[in-house]
């Protein structure tokens, strides 16, 4: 059951409309699903690969490249966050990597390592450019329209991407990111206990920054990718502090000034420093959030980065493939019911298992609109309290048989929005709604 469908319908083409972007009311008649990849090429960091391929692209699509956060998967980044949604409507292909690595918020992209940190070298990073490569030629992906972005862990690795291999991507957008080499090695990490986060360890100056990217590629000469910085100045993970060291280590790298060329505000509580070159053209932007936490990328912030990497303009002629997808073959379903008042508001969220086998331990993602802030929940426990939620089986309901449901809950303030997630994605699987 939805509670006021078309209202909400309503309020989300109008959130999308303040940033330049109008998507349909109603999805299409053949929509494209997320698909996982077992083989894909060199995989020395022992990754899981998933891609989505829009129905309608360009003959030679552009390729953006999704990674979520710490603990978190690629179907979890592709449920909670509006990347795919947007590559309905422009037509470029998604690749959402899974980091294998464990570390302490659970796996997380390997941004420590002397491997990872060398161009070639192994790790992550060599798994990420085997995707790219396999889009390449089995979708024949656009080579010059290559684009990075993430969330926390994902948003440390389209650093570390931008720095390692200027060759292959244009662009990137960090969400609460740190610079390239931050981290000194595995016992630095993970965040809230290393010295990178921690403070001390990364206050160096723009030119020992600049330097740290341009070692990883030692002798490259040709154009560096553009990058977009974002961060919550209320984010106590990943401190807001760290932005200005990205801003030093990126304007360094392309000889500008640290000081912003200009400043605004594109949406409320959102402001954005500019740093152009002496054509004009802008290599660098940073945007502060305020009063955001460890909660980002918000609603229409993806449009935005979207936007910067250019994807968002037509690009050739359009071919469309349809894709057959069974109902019901999705293995769970999740519904939800909305009860709004004032400031606040109750969701009542039923999970159904439709797949075939047991679930012996489940985790729930999703993504909150902007404006609602959990306060208590049952059944489950919620973390972090708004933006990208993870709900988490109570020990009296961690099995989940097949055919059957939970029904697990939580109270929220909120700010105008009270809309439900838009998806689920159940132990990093994407959910059926209804």
């Amino acid at each position: 059951m939805k509670v006021n469908r078309s209202l909400l319908l309503a309020v989300a083409a109008a959130a999308l409309t303040v940033v330049g972007l109008v998507l349909p009311a109603t999805p299409p008649a053949a929509a494209a699903s997320l698909t996982e990849v077992t083989s894909f090429g060199n995989n020395p960091g022992g990754m899981r690969m998933h891609v989505y391929v829009p129905d309608s692209r360009p003959t030679n699509p552009g390729i953006v490249v999704a990674m979520h956060g710490c603990g978190g998967s690629g179907p979890g980044f592709y449920a909670s966050s509006e990347f795919a949604g947007l590559a309905d409507r422009y037509g470029f292909i998604v690749i959402y990597p899974s980091a294998q690595q464990q570390a302490g918020f659970g796996k997380c992209f390997d941004t420590w390592s002397d491997a990872a940190k060398r161009r070639g070298g192994g790790s992550d990073p060599v798994s990420i450019v085997s995707m790219v490569n396999y889009v390449q030629q089995r979708y024949g992906g656009d080579p010059n329209r290559v684009y990075a972005t993430g969330s926390s862990s994902g948003g440390m690795m389209t650093n570390h991407m931008l720095a390692l291999y200027p060759d292959v991507f244009k662009a990137g957008a960090a969400f609460m990111g740190v610079p390239f080499q931050c981290f000194a090695n595995a016992a630095d990490y993970p965040p809230g206990s290393s010295k990178c986060t921690g403070g001390g360890g990364a206050n160096r100056t723009p030119q020992q920054w600049g330097d740290a990217v341009r070692q990883a590629y030692p002798g490259y000469t040709g154009p560096r990718p553009r990058i977009q910085l974002w961060h919550g100045t209320a984010d106590n993970l990943v401190p807001y502090a760290l932005l200005q060291e990205e801003i030093e280590q990126w304007t360094n790298v392309f000889g500008l000034s640290q000081t912003p060329t200009s400043t605004d505000t594109p949406q409320a509580n959102w402001t954005r420093r500019r740093y152009a070159d002496s054509s004009g053209a802008i290599p660098v932007e940073a945007y502060s959030i305020q009063g955001a936490g460890h909660s980002l990328p918000a609603g229409g912030m993806a449009a935005q980065a979207i936007a910067f990497f250019g994807l968002d303009r037509a690009s050739g002629p359009t071919t469309t493939t349809t894709t057959t997808t069974e109902p019901g073959t999705e293995p769970c379903r999740v519904t939800s019911t909305v009860n709004a008042w004032n400031a606040g508001l109750t969701e009542s969220i039923t999970i159904t298992n439709t797949g075939t086998t047991a679930l012996n331990g489940w985790s729930l993602d999703f993504t909150l609109p902007g404006g609602q802030t959990i306060t208590s929940g049952w059944n489950a426990t919620y973390s972090p309290s708004s933006g990208q939620v993870t709900a988490r089986n109570a020990a009296h309901n961690a099995t989940l048989a097949p055919n059957a449901s939970v029904e697990i809950g939580f109270q929220a303030t909120h700010t105008g929005d009270t809309a439900e997630p838009a998806a689920f994605a159940l132990n990093g699987m994407a959910c059926a709604t209804a």
